[in-house]
């Protein structure tokens, strides 16, 4: 399976991420609800505890309110790791279920092992996108990529960018995600007409990776345009985790899934003429010119003697104007067609 360029339909993704808390058994039933769901592909993240946080890195306020106080970041990451041998099987599964397999790389070890299982998209975490190393070392790859940018302004984005597109990855290869990196992100701080801000600037296909509670901003996002969807989910929001509490239940995925393929529809083609469904509705609920009183042959067309009724079948009220003054070619009983 592999993300389509063309964005015939939004590409959603339903970020697993370390909600399997280091089970491949728990990630296998996050892949089975991805599949589920309708989502294109479940992502999960690819790291090295040893190669993303120093062993006396502080955790984000959300981890604090959601993992053990007494426990490092680092000791907290390292419970997370998923070795090669877990992403062959997770890759392996997900074929099994027909959804794509996506994994955020945080190092360039990780880029490495993901580039070697054969992934041909990558996508970059939002802390990601001041890394110079670590980008150029994606973009000499050529691969599709989804840039999320959480905490970026826009000329962090542009020296991402280029340093991608430099590095060898095609511009239409990269769709970038405005995002926001707290869990759960407030309403007042979600922002999402930058997302339209970053399209209009950069000229790329944009998304939203979405860490606010529900799936309301999705959908509006959608209805913005977006091209790619991305939402954290778990098996249970009250399970020990950093990120269960901001993160969908299964229903709620499917709930979203459904909503945005239904937006998809509800957008159509732009074109304003009558839908296939409502053609036989302008007999039913437009009106024609009709006879008010009995008119005889010979009789001059009057607003006395005319009216408009439904249905819709007959003269057009437009050309009321036309009707009016000319003789009648006929006899017609009150509420007649004319």
């Amino acid at each position: 399976m592999d993300i389509d360029l063309n964005h015939k339909k939004v590409f959603i993704i339903a970020e697993a991420g370390v909600n399997h808390n280091g089970s491949i058994e728990l990630a296998k039933k996050l892949i089975d609800v991805a599949s589920e769901s309708g989502a294109d592909a479940v992502k999960f993240q690819t790291f090295k505890a040893e190669n993303l946080a120093t062993k006396n890195a502080k955790k984000a306020n959300y981890q604090m309110e959601t993992t053990d106080l007494r426990e490092s970041q680092f000791q907290m990451l390292k419970k997370f790791e998923i070795n090669f041998k877990m992403h062959k099987q997770l890759i392996s599964y997900c074929n099994k279920k027909s959804i794509m397999f996506l994994s955020s790389p945080f190092d360039i070890d990780s880029i490495s092992l993901l580039n070697d299982l054969g992934l041909n998209t990558l996508k970059i975490p939002s802390g990601e996108i001041i890394n110079l190393p670590y980008l150029r070392c994606i973009g000499k790859l050529k691969k599709k990529i989804i840039l999320s940018t959480g905490m970026a302004n826009l000329d962090e984005i542009k020296n991402a960018l280029d340093i991608l597109i430099r590095s060898g990855t095609k511009k239409n290869h990269i769709t970038v995600l405005h995002a926001n990196t707290e869990y759960p992100t407030p309403m007042q701080d979600v922002n999402l007409k930058a997302m339209l801000t970053i399209g209009n600037t950069f000229g790329v296909s944009y998304g939203y990776s979405d860490h606010t509670s529900g799936i309301e901003v999705d959908i509006a996002a959608v209805a913005l345009g977006a091209t790619c969807i991305e939402k954290h989910f778990t098996l249970d929001s009250n399970m020990e985790g950093p990120d269960h509490k901001a993160s969908l239940e299964p229903h709620e995925l499917k709930d979203m899934v459904k909503a945005i393929r239904n937006i998809e529809l509800a957008l159509g083609n732009g074109i304003k003429k009558p839908s296939n469904s409502e053609i036989p509705n302008i007999k039913i609920v437009r009106k024609s010119i009709v006879s008010k009183t009995s008119i005889k042959k010979g009789d001059i067309f009057n607003e006395n003697n005319l009216t408009i009724k439904r249905p819709g079948n007959g003269i057009n009220p437009m050309k009321w104007d036309k009707l009016i003054g000319t003789k009648s070619k006929k006899d017609y009983n009150e509420d007649e067609l004319i």
